[in-house]
């Protein structure tokens, strides 16, 4: 997967956080994942299937306060 340039950051990623969050870009195969704060750094890509099991694990799970 070459550099995607459609990064889209988190939506609760706001004021209060200091506008820090994670990015994502999506590609026909694959999604990539890049940290806001150092976007030239390295990126982590996934097969989109996978992903999508990520995510869904993500809304699915307990929440919890620290």
């Amino acid at each position: 997967m070459t550099t995607p340039g459609n990064w889209q950051k988190s939506s609760y990623s706001g004021e209060g956080d200091g506008n820090n969050c994670v990015e994502i870009a999506n590609s026909p195969t694959h999604v990539a994942v890049r940290d806001s704060k150092t976007p030239a750094r390295a990126l982590l890509t996934f097969p989109t299937p996978a992903f999508t099991v990520f995510l869904d694990g993500i809304k699915n799970a307990p929440r919890t306060r620290c």
